[in-house]
């Protein structure tokens, strides 16, 4: 069959990438194509769209990007209709994908499209589940997802976290301190101060910085070399970067979630545009923003968003960590019971090649 996965982000990449895996092994006929990056890359997918373009943050930059996003969806569809596709799989980045869900669905009715990590209406509310609904099957990554669905009277899948197979727990650890920036631009601009600011009053601690890419020091305007203390790592894998360290400082996202996996406690770091804020805490009302400590509904990895996102806050903060280490590292231990499972990627493969329905359970 033929397949088109639509990602529009790092982490998106990352997971698709592990279901072309398995698709690849479940139908020797496959052809895939698809919207990805680098991980995509490595499965030998053909790719129509590099994420590279789309890796937009935030409601403001996402107005400021219309026309071209506009663009894109336009080329995707005609793409898509015109290349005899049999499944499409939507990844996570749901402002691009249900747009595209509700257009395909419009054109082309007996389209097959599953929805792979939907966006997270538990956080921003109820009113995008009909168009998520839209989907022949929703797959969820979750343990939670499935009872916020099933209230809607929607049926979502949920074998268990893929990362669970993907990340085993480390058997080591440094002591050094990793920092992780996030591999948006947004993200890097904003953190990158502020992590700098923690280096420079830490001399007498040894500091990892992970950049996604090497290309990513082009978006940080300090330079690097002149931090002693300061090691730029972009080569090296997360795991392995984790094992030489004690704990992490790291941007809001997926990778909170990895460093929980992979055993390593850390610090949330978010912050964004006041603007972006506003919008935000309009709509969220949530407790926690990071899924370790959605997960276990406790505060495992300690949050500091926008105005708390500062030198002297993270800095107090680690003095915490450090004393309350071996607690929190028990509770990080939680995390992965809570989300294991059996076969959990070739589960969700299974269900993209072959379809499920959608009613409720």
């Amino acid at each position: 069959m033929n397949y088109f996965i639509s990602t529009g982000e790092l982490s998106g990449d990352l997971h698709a990438s592990y279901i072309v895996e398995k698709i690849k092994t479940l139908d020797r006929n496959s052809k895939i194509y698809a919207i990805g990056g680098m991980n995509l890359k490595k499965q030998d997918v053909e790719i129509v769209r590099d994420i590279d373009s789309l890796a937009i943050m935030g409601f403001v930059e996402v107005i400021k990007n219309f026309n071209f996003l506009k663009k894109v969806l336009e080329e995707t569809v005609e793409f898509i209709l015109s290349n005899n596709i049999d499944r499409v799989v939507l990844v996570d980045y749901g402002g691009f994908n249900l747009k595209l869900l509700e257009i395909l669905k419009c054109r082309k009715p007996n389209l097959k499209i599953t929805y792979y990590i939907p966006p997270k209406v538990w956080i921003w509310g109820k009113k995008r589940v009909p168009k998520i609904a839209k989907a022949d099957e929703i797959l969820v990554i979750f343990p939670w997802e499935v009872e916020f669905y099933k209230r809607e009277n929607v049926k979502a899948l949920y074998f268990g976290n893929p990362f669970m197979e993907k990340y085993e727990k480390i058997s080591k650890k440094g002591e050094k301190i990793l920092l992780l920036p996030g591999s948006r631009k947004q993200e890097i601009t904003k953190l990158i101060p502020v992590m700098l600011e923690v280096v420079r009053e830490k001399t007498t601690e040894i500091f990892i910085l992970k950049l996604a890419k090497e290309s990513d020091k082009n978006w940080i305007k300090e330079d690097l070399s002149s931090y002693p203390n300061l090691i730029v790592e972009s080569s090296k894998s997360l795991k392995e970067l984790c094992e030489e360290s004690k704990y992490a400082l790291a941007a809001s996202g997926t990778v909170i979630l990895e460093l929980a996996l992979l055993g390593l406690p850390g610090i949330v770091l978010y912050k964004t545009s006041l603007i972006n804020e506003i919008i935000v805490r309009l709509f969220i009302n949530l407790t926690y923003v990071s899924l370790p400590n959605l997960t276990l509904d406790k505060e495992v990895y300690k949050e500091l968003l926008q105005g708390e996102c500062r030198a002297d806050y993270v800095l107090y903060e680690m003095n915490n960590l450090e004393r309350d280490y071996e607690k929190i590292e028990k509770q990080v231990d939680d995390i992965r019971k809570r989300l294991n499972g059996e076969n959990i990627i070739e589960s969700y493969a299974k269900i993209i090649i072959k379809g499920d329905n959608n009613e409720l359970i």
